[in-house]
């Protein structure tokens, strides 16, 4: 165990390398589907497999994907592309080489700003963006004598996000990876579902003595499946290497397996060197030449990236810093949400039905907002009549909410008068209601004299429930004090 000496003596430096399926039809040099789930080895062609004489062609959809998420990371776009091929040999690589950017990839420099959990923002410096074809999948733990292929996924296209030795904690690379995750779901270039492996991550672990400017020797970590698994690998590397350096020994650039039972490290191979993929010029695919009107078409269709919906949210909404990061965590709850303020601009009372009885009914129902039957139309009706005084808040949440969720194609007005849910505006009827509540408790309206002002709570919960809450608690709170002031 790391003592907090030692963390005090030691720098922790984590890069990270993200690889993102991306959502197309097809794979990146060839025609079969990319879709995921089917049976395995039913998504393969002569193209996938390298068979002698096919050729692969470049699919222009990940091409705009892969501008569309350099431009939302403030990378420069490189217009002048190659690929080339990375060489090696495994069971699940068909062709017994990837192909891949290596000399020029598409989107260079940028960063992505983080908020660590003590509110401070970092920008994470990234080093390139990159377009490849994804390899195969070997499964060993299906059969008892033999391993399992699945090429399916293999030859889909791949981004893979790289960034600089930036990151100094395992909440930072936390922070990161879901702060990308984000980014891919708003531009709807990839679903970054960690668990099915449509985004996975490499983490580049090293330590060094503070206040040094050398980095240490790395161990790289592959295939994380999780942020969390992210982050305990970290953790556990940051302690190992500084254990071993303080033994005495001697950090080995090795490829690490985590193991997510045990939290635990172990060396799945000796670090390959970039030279040791013997990449060369793709001699199949022509350099890819991009446009100045190609990318800036791009641009101009993006849509509003997360940060800037929170800006918006905090500095011309004047939400509060954690409604709206809940609100733009999730794309389609923030679009719900811009639908929801197009209709009314009563943007507090908006936010706290979104936060209220709208998550509620997705937790309960373990559903997700665009499976949920309310329209923000619907919503801002609810709004406009809580504004307009003929619905209390109470009533608003627990019974219009849950009616209009039965209720498509019919506006909140119409539901509220059809199931008797308006306030009452009869004055009379309302002090027959506080008269009765009075009548029920002579003793505490005997208490309330004697200074014992508490009790208006109770009268105001009998006479609530008497009206079956459609009274405005405001106005019926005054004429409450006005008939016990009588009572004297």
């Amino acid at each position: 165990m790391v003592t907090g000496s030692m963390s005090d003596k030691y720098e922790l430096v984590v890069g990270l390398e993200v690889h993102a399926q991306l959502s197309t039809q097809s794979k990146m040099f060839a025609p079969d589907s990319a879709a995921y789930g089917a049976g395995p080895n039913q998504h393969i062609s002569p193209v996938t497999l390298g068979h002698p004489g096919t050729l692969p062609f470049t699919n222009v959809k990940a091409v705009e994907y892969a501008v569309k998420m350099g431009l939302a990371c403030n990378c420069a776009i490189n217009r002048q592309n190659t690929f080339a091929r990375k060489n090696y040999f495994y069971a699940d690589l068909p062709k017994g080489y990837q192909i891949s950017q290596d000399q020029a990839p598409i989107c260079l420099g940028g960063h992505i700003r983080v908020k660590l959990t003590d509110g401070t923002q970092k920008d994470i410096a990234l080093h390139h963006i990159h377009m490849e074809e994804d390899a195969g999948k070997s499964s060993h733990d299906n059969h008892h004598t033999d391993s399992l292929i699945d090429l399916n996924r293999a030859g889909v296209p791949l981004l893979e996000i790289v960034t600089e030795p930036d990151m100094r904690s395992a909440e930072e690379a936390g922070h990161f990876l879901t702060e990308v995750r984000r980014l891919l779901r708003y531009l709807e270039i990839c679903d970054g579902n960690m668990e099915e492996g449509s985004m996975r991550c490499d983490a580049n672990i090293s330590v060094r003595l503070r206040g040094a400017t050398a980095f240490g020797n790395r161990c790289e970590v592959k295939n994380l499946n999780s942020i969390r698994n992210v982050q305990r690998a970290i953790e556990h590397e940051f302690e190992r290497q500084v254990q071993v350096i303080e033994a005495g020994g001697y950090i080995e650039q090795n490829t690490l397996n985590f193991d997510a039972a045990t939290g635990e490290t172990s060396v799945l191979r000796t670090k390959e060197m970039a030279n040791d993929y013997r990449y060369f010029p793709e001699p199949d695919l022509q350099p890819l030449e991009l446009s100045v009107d190609y990318i800036e078409n791009i641009r101009q269709k993006l849509p509003a990236l997360p940060h800037e919906l929170h800006d918006k949210y905090i500095t011309q909404l004047g939400l509060s810093e954690y409604d709206a990061s809940v609100i733009t965590a999730d794309k389609e709850m923030a679009m719900y949400f811009e639908e929801l303020i197009k209709l009314t601009d009563n943007y507090k009372a908006a936010v706290h039905l979104l936060m209220g009885p709208v998550k509620s009914h997705l937790n309960d129902t373990g559903s997700h907002i665009t499976d949920i039957s309310i329209t923000p139309a619907q919503l801002a009706g609810i709004i406009k009549l809580m504004d307009d005084g003929l619905v209390n808040h109470t009533v608003a949440y627990h019974k219009l909410f849950i009616a209009l969720l039965h209720e498509h194609g019919r506006t909140a007005e119409q539901v509220a008068r059809e199931q008797n849910l308006l306030i009452s505006t009869d004055n009379n009827e309302v002090n027959e209601f506080i008269n009765e509540a009075l009548a029920k408790y002579p003793e505490k309206v005997k208490e309330y004299h004697k200074g014992k002002k508490g009790v208006l709570g109770l009268f105001m919960g009998e006479v609530m429930k008497r009206s079956k809450g459609k009274i405005d608690p405001q106005k019926t709170n005054q004429l409450l004090i006005k008939q016990l002031e009588a009572y004297k």
